[in-house]
């Protein structure tokens, strides 16, 4: 609590001296903050504010997002009037970086749904891993507080810790890892990765959920992006349907253009539909992923975007992050588990502002 205390006053001194964007994070060095009013937020009034209180009241289900917001975790629960409470209990401070440069990326995600099989047999050939038995986890933030958000992974080679199967030596190599289940198609499950959980369909209708459970400690590498090197779909028209397009018309260059991408993510069986870093059940339209590096999981945020050419401003959480996720003004929305789902998140590519919604009446007793 001392420490969030000491967050708050530094933030206050700091915005009491200019209205340039000059406030870090202690722990976050390079996120710059500028203090709002929520009634100056864009198309404040247009929020479902009850919608936006029952999301945070959720978020409140985990230590992360209760430690940033205490008591109003409590609040919250008993409030009659959602907008009145909003009001009252936060202030909004505007996210740029360390350019303060306050206009980011909004992009989206989904829940794939893939088909399976618990055995192997055609076209059920693609195994869809839990985490290896001999992947290593290093965290090195007890040595290291600067490295306290990333770890170390690899496996044991003789007396040496050396770098884990990259994707393409995932398939050449007897890995020492269970599987959950096989599916059929090589990309779908390419993409289940990239969103980080979803539902896998058997033929005797039986339905499971999967998740982001451990990553081979290679770094993320656009497959996007490589395409657009390559000359072969313009920058202007990346998405994830005109990859699956791409692939359709190229399935001699699939292995080529997926291996691109060294980093490969395991899973383990959930109880229930998505749920993200944050260890909650994602919210359709409400839950966001973003770059702890710079934004505290399980914040409560507010972001003005334009989706499908409509204005979208709301309250949402932090509730999830991800490899291709970086930098101060940038989110993640998730859309949920519908074809409408995967539409919109897999175009989606637009220019975000972005808010963090923080307790007033810690700034307030501390100025």
């Amino acid at each position: 609590m001392k420490l969030i205390i000491y967050f708050f006053i530094i933030i206050t001194l700091f915005l009491g001296c200019s209205k340039e964007p000059q406030v870090l994070y202690k722990s976050m060095p390079q996120t710059y903050l500028l203090e709002s009013e929520l009634q100056n937020l864009p198309n404040w009034e247009s929020e479902d504010f009850r919608v936006a209180l029952n999301s945070f009241i959720e978020s409140c289900k985990t230590s992360k997002t209760e430690k940033i917001y205490s008591d109003l975790c409590i609040k919250a629960v008993d409030t009659q009037n959602p907008k009145e409470f909003l009001e009252r209990e936060f202030v909004a401070y505007q996210i740029s970086n360390k350019d303060f440069e306050d206009v980011g990326l909004l992009t989206g995600y989904y829940e794939p749904q893939l088909r399976g099989s618990w055995v192997k047999k055609e076209p059920y050939i693609y195994p869809i891993y839990k985490t290896p038995n001999d992947l290593i986890v290093v965290d090195l933030s007890s040595i290291y507080p600067k490295l306290k958000d990333y770890r170390l992974r690899g496996r044991v080679d003789g007396n040496r810790l050396v770098p884990y199967y990259t994707r393409e030596e995932t398939e050449s190599e007897s890995i020492d890892a269970e599987v959950i289940c096989y599916t059929d198609s090589k990309v779908d499950l390419f993409f289940l990765e990239v969103q980080g959980s979803g539902r896998v369909t058997f033929e005797d209708g039986k339905t499971i959920f999967i998740g982001f459970d451990n990553q081979n400690g290679h770094k993320y590498r656009s497959i996007g992006k490589y395409l657009v090197s390559e000359n072969e779909i313009a920058l202007e028209d990346i998405s994830l349907q005109s990859i699956k397009a791409w692939f359709v018309q190229n399935p001699h260059r699939i292995d080529e253009v997926l291996n691109y991408n060294k980093s490969v993510v395991y899973f383990k069986e959930r109880e229930h539909s998505a749920s993200g870093s944050l260890g909650v059940e994602l919210t359709p339209n409400r839950s966001v992923a973003i770059d702890r590096r710079y934004i505290s999981l399980g914040s409560m945020l507010y972001l003005s975007a334009d989706i499908e050419e409509k204005n979208v401003s709301r309250v949402v959480q932090a509730q999830d992050t991800g490899g291709a996720i970086k930098g101060a003004v940038r989110a993640d929305m998730f859309f949920g588990f519908t074809e409408e789902a995967m539409e919109i998140a897999g175009e989606l590519k637009a220019p975000l502002k972005l808010w963090i919604l923080l307790p007033k009446n810690i700034t307030e007793e501390s100025k």
